[in-house]
């Protein structure tokens, strides 16, 4: 599994809108500028964000994005798969339940399972809130 640059950008701009929380509605040119990412890329985001309910935006001279919910109720698993899909490791367990006509003499079904459940664990184990605050998320070992 890869999280693509979408996914990626997609958890920096939450994360950007998470610091300037208390500042109102953030122009997404602010946010290109301090991410250092195309406006136009962000653009593309932020309208998946804003349909799933993740941000509200108003137009105007002080119109913008802001997060639609406390960064504490986000989740890093929300935001992938908002921009990501499913994180399955593996086509066969893109959806519930597993419907490959293999499943019942895969050898290797059982392991992809459990490394879905772990990446689902993780991802859905750090909020938003989490990764503004960086010192709470202490580094994995490799």
């Amino acid at each position: 599994m890869k999280i693509s640059t979408k996914g990626r950008y997609a958890l920096r701009l939450m994360i950007d809108l998470a610091q300037q929380d208390t500042a109102g509605y953030i122009p997404l040119r602010d946010i290109s500028k301090r991410q250092e990412i195309s406006a136009k890329y962000l653009e593309q985001i932020v309208v998946q964000l804003a349909r799933a309910g993740f941000v509200i935006s108003t137009r105007g001279a002080q119109g913008g994005y802001q997060l639609a919910r406390h960064p504490s109720t986000y989740t890093v698993g929300d935001i992938l798969r908002i921009t990501e899909g499913s994180l399955a490791p593996v086509a066969c367990l893109e959806n519930e339940p597993v419907r490959c006509a293999r499943a019942a003499d895969c050898a290797t079904l059982g392991f992809w399972q459990g490394l879905k459940a772990a990446i689902d664990q993780y991802v859905d184990s750090v909020t938003l809130e989490e990764l503004v605050s960086r010192d709470a998320l202490p580094a994995q070992p490799v």
